[in-house]
């Protein structure tokens, strides 16, 4: 992990791409106490639709309206 300061930070925001390929994570300091951490974004995983999320999902077999009806008559 590299250390740098905001100042630096701020000369090398153009950069800074670049910065985090060669030194990976990076600690942003500020007078010399550590204030924040800068992490290169990792490759993207296939994400999971929302249809395929839904159709794994099993149906329950009550519904919400009784659930709620069953919530409400208990308190």
């Amino acid at each position: 992990m590299g250390e740098i300061s905001i100042r630096e930070l701020r000369d090398m925001l153009a950069q800074m791409e670049d910065v985090l390929a060669r030194r990976g994570e990076l600690l942003i300091t500020r007078r010399g106490k550590p204030v924040a951490r800068l992490l290169p974004v990792e490759e993207e995983t296939s994400r999971i639709s929302h249809a395929d999320l839904r159709a794994r999902m099993s149906c329950p077999s009550v519904s919400s309206a009784d659930l709620l009806r069953k919530d409400r008559d208990f308190r």
